[in-house]
C-alpha cells in the first residue's frame, strides 16, 4: 500500500506552499520514499479527521496515520531505519530540532509578513475567508495591516539568518557535506516563500542563495520543479 500524505494547496492543485509540508516531502525524498501527495485545503477538515486533528501534513503509511512534520521525520527515522539516515545519530537530532525551534521562532516570522499578501492571492477562494478570520483575530489586525512586504523586514530577515550563513560559508550544508533533516527544516521556509510569493529573499552571492539552490537541484529538482517563482 503506497504511502500517503495529505499536503495543503493552493488555488490550483499544484500550488503546494506549506513549510511543514515541504520538510516532509524533502524528507521522503531522501529516504528514498515515494507517497501520494494528497492536495488539501484549509476548510477541509473532515477529510483528515480520521488524523484526530485539523491540521496538515498528514503521513499515511499502512494502517499508521501520523501528524506533525517533526514527528513525522522521526517515524520515517524509525521505521525506514535501513535508508539513509535523517539524522545520523542522536546528535544530528538534536541539532535538527535546534534548526526546527530558531526556524519557527526567529525565520518563519519574519518571511510570512513578507509573503502574506501574495500567499493570501494564492489561496482557494473557499480558504480565503477562513483564513482571513482566523488570522485577523490571532493578530488583532488586517491582514494588509499586518503584512510588511518592505526592505526593512528584508534587512530584519537577513540579520536573523546571519548564524546559518555563518555556517554556510563553511560547509555545503548544516548537515555538513550532505543534508539533514536539519537542511529540510531551513529549506522549507525559502520553498514556502518561492511558490507563492516573486519577492527576492536572497542575493545571489549569498552562501545561503547557493545552499537553497542545491536543494531545489536534489532529488533531480523535485523542489525546483515545482509550481512557484524564479527566485
Amino acid at each position: 500500500m503506497p504511502i500517503k500524505l495529505y499536503d495543503l494547496a493552493g488555488a490550483e492543485d499544484d500550488c503546494r506552499f506549506s513549510p511543514f509540508c515541504w520538510q516532509v516531502k524533502m524528507a521522503l525524498k531522501h529516504k528514498g520514499l515515494n507517497a501520494e501527495e494528497i492536495p488539501w485545503r484549509f476548510t477541509e477538515k473532515e477529510a483528515i479527521a480520521f488524523s484526530g486533528q485539523g491540521l496538515v501534513p498528514v503521513l499515511v503509511d499502512g494502517d499508521k496515520t501520523v501528524n506533525d512534520s517533526w514527528e513525522i521525520a522521526r517515524y520515517l527515522e524509525t521505521t525506514y531505519a535501513d535508508r539513509p539516515s535523517l539524522f545520523n545519530a542522536k546528535v544530528g537530532e538534536s541539532g535538527a530540532l535546534f534548526i526546527k525551534f530558531w526556524s519557527a521562532q526567529a525565520i518563519s516570522p519574519l518571511i510570512f509578513r513578507l509573503i502574506l499578501l501574495d500567499l493570501f492571492e494564492n489561496l482557494h477562494e473557499k480558504d480565503k475567508a477562513y483564513f482571513r478570520q482566523s488570522r485577523e483575530k490571532r493578530f488583532a489586525m488586517t491582514l494588509e495591516e499586518f503584512a510588511t512586504p518592505n526592505d526593512e523586514t528584508i534587512t530584519a530577515l537577513q540579520t536573523a539568518l546571519s548564524p546559518m550563513r555563518e555556517v554556510l560559508s563553511r560547509q555545503l550544508y548544516l548537515g555538513g557535506d550532505q543534508p539533514y533533516f536539519g537542511d529540510y527544516i531551513a529549506f522549507a521556509q525559502f520553498q514556502w516563500a518561492r511558490t507563492v510569493s516573486p519577492i527576492q529573499l536572497l542575493a545571489k552571492d549569498d552562501p545561503i542563495y547557493n545552499w537553497r539552490d542545491r536543494l531545489l537541484d536534489a532529488f533531480d529538482g523535485y523542489a525546483r520543479n515545482a509550481s512557484g517563482y524564479a527566485v
